[in-house]
């Protein structure tokens, strides 16, 4: 359903002063969680002065605040601040084999050990200033500025920015601005998924309240009071799904369970979709307060069930830990929230352009910003009202997450992150993990950056540039596993890719998808000739490349034809600047890697404008 409007104003709270002196930033992030944190990171290094509102005292989000510290997907695609954060993971728990803990990740980590990183690389940011335990109270926009007031030691206070990152959990500085949006599942019709329900409704994914729990040793009972309305019925089969894969007794089911989210130092994330801690309750239009009221049921859920596997299952001496979130009951600070308002964005993310990104009429791969390789998962088993969805027969391969879906239809100077992004309800079961929504948040920062940089608005940002930024922070903008950040040609691979001249090729794989560019593997004369043809007219009556090998000899017939002026000396020149080695003799078939680099020095295509569509505008 779309919705138009949320609340414009709230109303100040009588007893608090409004003169207070008014702090002026660039950049203002409302949103201290994965998104957030990564966006305020990517900014402040690209020199803008940015102020990051939090509500918790922790950052990093469903990562952390929220508990989800076992990250879905991207193991073999370490995109810029994902990356970052694996390597600190990697550095202080001694390497990739101690953080693969549990077996439904390959990096797993303590939840206050992440904050602990993202708090010490927030302070390390010369241009960066983060405000925790502070809540927005208004936002407006008037004469190209955003007035914000929050509310922070019993004070209201105010900021003026030139740019805007809405980076809340669900989405709420978009809504509260009158943007459309979408909550629930779409029909079939709205973006011509096939797979989705005939009839749109409500319905968001379960969400759950995540309990860490500790090992305190045999002998110990760590076992809770007995919680209200508990029903050991609802987790009976609990252990009845567990995945085959084991790190203990394979014949032990309940060991299975619990080692999903094994983390280190003898703890696991209680995260169970299978008679576990989902709950469905869709609390996106409620008021704060009703927020607050309901979630109470969402704990109580969680400590049931954690009851059920001390008391039922006989774990007494698995406790909530205490030495991870210091809240009064020692859960985490938020819900870990699958699903948001979803803005009617610039460019709409849908399930054809992850299953046929290079069929589409708006070839919206070419504007890509974040990647993902996770399978399209949904929680849906707490509420029997909703649509039966095939989750399994949605086959997808990895994938780009567009720069348009950033940002919200008609937008100037507001950026949308986190799972609030232009994605159909479908996709959002993908683009919601860890590492995209890390991703989205450092795309998110650098589109921010470059639009106060150049003194834009978000409609006259150029894609490219917003994307050479993410490369030269190691980002991914095409999702190749086998061109990582540290090959000397990794940012040339990505730039030819994403011009669309030689293209991946996606496979469905298990639960980490994949796409490959086969840097080492020969083309045909063919292949490069169409893949130019899209971008130069010029080559529109063109048709002498046939299916052999392309040599040499022909790259340089091709370019000619596309400008006389490009001779084999400057061709030669052009190889020479790459740094690849010996010329290559005129009838020596050349690699996929070969041709994009040389393009790319030669050609420059990645120089053409396109729009937020990634149609050509030239």
């Amino acid at each position: 359903m779309v919705k138009n409007v949320f609340s414009t104003v709230m109303m100040l709270l009588g007893s608090i002063s409004l003169c207070i002196a008014q702090e002026q930033t660039q950049l203002l992030i409302i949103g201290g969680g994965a998104s957030g944190v990564s966006a305020a990171i990517q900014a402040s290094r690209m020199g803008v002065s940015t102020i990051v509102l939090e509500e918790t005292p922790w950052l990093g989000g469903m990562l952390t605040a929220a508990g989800v510290s076992a990250i879905d997907g991207n193991h073999r695609m370490p995109s810029g601040i994902w990356g970052e954060f694996r390597e600190k993971l990697y550095k202080y728990y001694g390497g990739a084999e101690a953080v693969g803990t549990g077996w439904v990740s390959n990096t797993l980590f303590e939840p206050s050990i992440g904050n602990k990183f993202f708090q010490e690389w927030a302070k390390k940011q010369a241009n960066l200033q983060v405000m925790q335990g502070v809540k927005w109270e208004t936002v407006q926009f008037e004469n190209s500025r955003w007035l914000v007031t929050y509310v922070q030691d019993g004070q209201m206070k105010s900021i003026k920015a030139q740019m805007l990152i809405d980076a809340t959990e669900l989405g709420d500085i978009m809504a509260s601005q009158g943007y459309e949006y979408f909550v629930g599942m779409d029909s079939q019709a709205r973006f011509g998924e096939v797979y989705a329900p005939v009839e749109a409704n409500d319905i968001v994914q379960d969400l759950t309240y995540v309990v860490t729990l500790k090992d305190f040793g045999q002998g110990a009972d760590m076992t809770i009071a007995k919680p209200e309305g508990y029903d050991p019925t609802i987790f009976a089969c609990a252990c009845d799904h567990a995945d085959p894969t084991s790190f203990d007794d394979p014949t032990n089911d309940c060991k299975k369970m619990l080692n999903y989210g094994k983390l280190p130092n003898g703890k696991y994330m209680i995260n169970w979709p299978n008679c576990g801690n989902d709950i469905y309750m869709n609390i996106i239009e409620m008021t704060q307060e009703e927020r607050v009221e309901a979630l109470k049921e969402a704990k109580l859920h969680s400590l049931r069930f954690i009851y059920y596997i001390q008391h039922e299952l006989g774990y007494k001496h698995l406790g909530i830990a205490d030495d991870e979130f210091p809240t009064k009951d020692q859960l985490p600070f938020i819900p870990y929230h699958r699903e948001s308002r979803r803005t009617l964005a610039e460019a709409m993310f849908t399930l054809p352009h992850i299953l046929e990104p290079f069929r589409q009429d708006n070839p919206l791969y070419r504007t890509g910003v974040a990647v993902g390789d996770y399978t399209i998962d949904h929680h849906h088993k707490m509420n029997p009202e909703a649509p039966e969805i095939d989750f399994i027969k949605i086959r997808v391969p990895s994938y780009n997450v567009p720069l348009g879906s950033l940002i919200p239809k008609g937008s100037t100077h507001l950026i949308v992150a986190e799972k609030s992004i232009g994605v159909s309800n479908i996709v959002n079961g993908a683009s919601r993990l860890q590492p995209v929504v890390l991703g989205i948040g450092q795309a998110a920062g650098a589109l921010a950056a470059v639009a106060i940089l150049n003194q834009q608005n978000l409609q006259e940002v150029e894609v490219r540039k917003v994307q050479q930024h993410l490369l030269d922070a190691n980002a991914y903008i095409m999702p190749y596993i086998d061109v990582q950040p540290f090959h000397t040609y990794f940012q040339a691979i990505q730039r030819i890719g994403a011009t669309g001249i030689l293209k991946g090729f996606g496979v469905p794989y298990k639960w980490a998808n994949q796409t490959w560019f086969y840097p080492d593997k020969t083309l045909s004369e063919y292949e490069l000739a169409e893949g130019l043809r899209q971008l130069y007219p010029k080559l529109s009556n063109y048709w002498n490349a046939s299916g052999e090998a392309l040599t040499m000899a022909f790259f340089i017939e091709l370019m000619q034809e596309l400008d006389a002026r490009l001779t084999i000396d400057i061709i030669r020149k052009g190889w020479e600047n790459t740094g690849m080695g010996h010329f290559p003799t005129m009838n020596q078939p050349l690699t996929r890697m070969e041709v994009a680099v040389l393009v790319d020095e030669v050609l420059n295509p990645f120089a053409i404008s396109i729009d937020l569509q990634g149609r050509l505008l030239n």
